[in-house]
């Protein structure tokens, strides 16, 4: 059977990775709705890749086994590209703790019982979780092993406990790559890898939306002060994804690459400290 890889969320950061991993496989592209997976699989097919389009809500467990099912009817899964999420201008408190939390964990978990021996995959963080102040163990213990349908309802993630859309997103972050190096454990049983990349500002329509956003001077001024001097492109992205999910990458798992420019260096001992 032919081997399947699995792209949720196949915007620019997900497309510019299933070029990089899809040849000669089978790609499934997900996005939320079947117009914009559509989209995304017409483009790829135009470029020469085998590619099949899919709707997936990844709030939805339903929505993200009938993902799975399909999938594997394609043949062997042997990679996961998740890139899906929203940012913390595009959706209040809860929307953002379901989809970057709670969905990220969804997809590890199902993909988790299907992945096949050599498979890989990466999930897309963001520098943001490396800003968030230290957890305690416990929480951190919490976050990466929580079973899934129990996770939204940590003390933690309560009412009053999370501050902002801002700070739902970097707990979600942190969380995605906590939740990586758990389920590493449990993908390498089954001869898999599974690693996280945490971009800095990458230039796609969800990074405009923050740099016009009410955040925006602030994310303008991460790409003025940190030590690169500019935002990343998703090509770059890319390249650290072919790296993580092929043969170079073979001895890394559940690891977090963080990719931002110098961004968190300069929040640390830099001009952007606070």
């Amino acid at each position: 059977m032919k081997e399947v890889v699995v792209v949720v969320g196949a915007g620019f950061i997900g497309q510019a990775i299933a070029r990089r991993v899809g040849a000669g496989k089978h790609l499934v592209v997900a996005n939320v709705s079947p117009e914009s997976s559509q989209q995304a699989a017409d483009a790829l097919a135009n470029a020469g890749f085998d590619v099949t389009p899919c709707a997936v809500d990844i709030s939805s467990r339903a929505s993200v086994q009938a993902l799975v099912d399909h999938a594997s009817t394609l043949g062997t899964i042997t990679g996961l590209v998740h890139a899906a999420g929203v940012s913390p201008s595009q959706a209040p408190i809860d929307t953002i703790l379901k989809v970057d939390l709670y969905g990220t964990a969804l997809l590890l978990e199902l993909f988790g019982n299907v992945i096949g021996a050599g498979g890989s995959g990466v999930v897309i963080s963001s520098q943001s979780g490396h800003r968030l102040p230290a957890l305690t163990p416990e929480q951190d213990k919490a976050l990466a092993l929580t079973p899934t349908e129990a996770l939204l309802a940590l003390d933690m993630l309560q009412p009053g406990q999370v501050h902002d859309t801002l700070h739902a997103y970097q707990l979600s972050k942190r969380g995605n790559s906590l939740r990586v190096m758990a389920e590493a454990v449990r993908w390498g049983a089954r001869g898999a890898r599974i690693n996280t990349i945490s971009p800095g500002i990458i230039i796609t329509p969800l990074a405009r939306d923050e740099l016009t956003g009410p955040r925006g001077a602030g994310y303008r001024r991460m790409i003025e002060d940190c030590a690169v001097g500019r935002a990343g492109t998703p090509d770059e992205v890319a390249n650290v994804a072919a790296l993580l999910m092929g043969p170079d990458g073979s001895f890394i798992t559940g690891s977090d690459v963080l990719m931002d420019g110098g961004v968190t260096a300069a929040y640390r001992f830099g001009s952007l400290a606070p």
